[in-house]
């Protein structure tokens, strides 16, 4: 049974390889990944949507715009999980502590986030682009001061505000591409 699900991970991980390494970047991805510290997670992310093939640079900050926003949203919702659990563990031993004070001010930062990256995509409908870069950024930050209180207490918190920063920054290069 080891057996078959190694096997089955390492076909996994060939064919993921495969098709990731065998995307060939548009001209205008290729400029803006090649603006973010991580030219293969950009191209990665922005392929993600079977709209970047043919995309312009307008629904291209759309896309990156998405995907931040999906991330952020998501990353808020797990914390929200997070913070009903230990609130029942809290309440069975009465004690609140430094865990839901942790959480509670990531959520805050979350939702800060995710206003921040709507408002961007608030910006993109009425095609006013100058703000484009603050509202990333403010994301960005968003993420920065959560992990400013996680610090190492919760290991996949810490990867999912690393991957929003990472996001904002592809939201960063594309925004530059309106200035």
């Amino acid at each position: 049974m080891a057996f078959k699900y190694r096997t089955l991970c390492v076909c996994l991980a060939l064919f993921i390889f495969c098709a990731t390494s065998s995307i060939q970047p548009t001209k205008l991805v290729d400029e803006v990944c090649h603006s973010t510290s991580s030219y293969s997670l950009c191209v990665e992310s922005l392929y993600t949507d079977p709209r970047t093939p043919s995309a312009d640079r307008y629904v291209l900050a759309y896309i990156s715009f998405r995907l931040a926003f999906l991330n952020a949203s998501s990353t808020q919702d797990h914390i929200a999980k997070l913070l009903k659990h230990t609130k029942a563990k809290a309440k069975a031993k009465a004690n609140t502590g430094p865990t839901q004070q942790v959480l509670r001010r990531c959520y805050h930062d979350y939702n800060k986030a995710v206003s921040a990256l709507s408002s961007a995509y608030n910006d993109l409908n009425s095609e006013t682009f100058s703000d484009l870069v603050d509202w990333a950024g403010a994301a960005s930050l968003a993420a920065d001061d959560c992990q400013v209180v996680v610090k190492t207490t919760y290991p996949p918190l810490t990867t999912m505000n690393l991957d929003l920063k990472r996001l904002c920054e592809i939201c960063v290069a594309v925004s530059k591409l309106f200035t």
